[in-house]
């Protein structure tokens, strides 16, 4: 089957109806949808405004900053730089980062990093209003304030920034050409991919198309910025060197991310991963343990806490019914990434479904479950 015939039209028109009844209530401000079946577009759908106002309609191609969506960024160069024999899985993280000194945290290897596994609690920020616009800024807030709870390997605690900031700073130190994040990021990943409107920040080719964050009190910090005014500048800045959310992109280009792993790590000629590599990293590997972050929000919400099923670096669905952003009609072998309130992608290999969600106007934690839950269903059900 290809095209259309792959997938329910009813069932996608359902899809459309929900999202305009929730962006018309004001759940939400707008949303931007791309749903890919055997790699042929299905769905390229944008409903909504990018704010409140509804001044800016939102567009297909709309830029969103996808916040922890940019840490999958981050997870696969590390996977490419194990594959290049630069790094091991094995690799403690104080061998190449020597300050990130102090027991028990020194014994956290690359493998605890994309499992969040380290022994160290999920902090959103090292203190109170740091800057952390430069990768610098959070490698040393991390190395000074964050420091080891448990034994790594013994709790699961998703890190908002400590993770992706000391992950990025491997691949800047074991990077053969000396280059800075901003360029590994381009040259090895999004040029290759044909992701033209992915970077950190926002170039000038991308910023009419922005949808600038409304972060709605939903994100525990603010996120200033050195060249642009307000509290979450960060995200309007030209250029930042924030890797665990710092990134922009739009509908299309991580629907060309999510094919490349659909694919197996290569698409359209240009290999990223192995398909060993994928397969390796797209299993659980964090067994029975909870996801300390979302275990707090299920337990406020009267809901069972679900495992949290963490691979190298990708949310992966698992066995078992629980509420989840991934749907409970996915296979179990579904795979993605998401952002703070805003943002859900996913591949079902068993279906062979690429599934790409952007929002305006974020929701809180428990809301933005409960939304893609919904969504990820409708989509996982339309399958022919």
């Amino acid at each position: 089957m290809t095209g259309l015939t792959s997938m329910a039209e009813d069932r996608l028109a359902e899809l459309e109806t929900l999202v305009r009844r929730d962006t018309e209530s004001g759940r939400y401000w707008g949303a931007a949808i791309k749903i890919a079946r055997h790699g042929e577009t299905v769905l390229d759908l944008s409903i909504g405004h990018a704010d409140e106002a509804r001044t800016q309609p939102l567009r297909t191609d709309s830029v969103f900053s996808v916040f922890s969506i940019t840490k999958a960024f981050i997870n696969v160069l590390t996977l490419r730089s194990i594959e290049l024999g630069r790094l091991q899985l094995t690799t403690k993280m104080s061998d190449i980062i020597p300050e990130f000194s102090g027991a028990p945290r020194d014994q956290a290897t690359i493998f605890h990093f994309l499992t969040h596994t380290t022994g160290m609690p999920g902090v959103w920020e090292p203190t109170p209003g740091w800057f952390m616009e430069e990768l610098q800024d959070g490698v040393d807030g991390v190395i000074k304030h964050i420091h080891g709870a448990v034994e790594p390997g013994t709790r699961c605690d998703y890190a908002p920034m400590a993770n992706h900031a000391l992950l990025a700073e491997v691949l800047r130190r074991t990077d053969p050409k000396g280059r800075d994040i901003q360029d590994i990021l381009v040259e090895d990943l999004w040029e290759p991919l044909g992701m033209v409107d992915t970077y950190l920040g926002i170039r000038p080719h991308m910023r009419e198309r922005h949808v600038v964050p409304d972060m709605r009190d939903t994100i525990p910090i603010t996120s200033p910025s050195r060249s642009v005014p307000g509290d979450y500048g960060l995200y309007e800045a030209e250029r930042n060197g924030v890797t665990w959310a710092g990134g922009a992109s739009t509908t299309g280009d991580l629907q060309r991310f999510m094919e490349m792993l659909r694919r197996g790590g290569t698409l359209d000629g240009a290999r990223i991963l192995s398909p060993q590599t994928v397969k390796l990293a797209t299993r659980v590997w964090t067994g029975d343990l909870p996801n300390e972050l979302y275990k707090t929000v299920a337990l406020r919400n009267g809901y069972a806490v679900p495992p949290a099923a963490i691979g190298l670096g990708f949310n992966v669905r698992g066995d078992g019914i629980f509420v989840t952003q991934l749907g409970n009609l996915t296979s179990p072998a579904t795979f993605g990434n998401y952002g703070a309130g805003t943002g859900l992608i996913w591949v079902d290999p068993e279906t062979d479904i690429t599934f790409i969600g952007l929002s305006a106007g974020l929701l809180s934690q428990a809301e933005n479950i409960a939304r893609y839950q919904q969504i990820s269903d409708i989509v996982a059900g339309a399958a022919n």
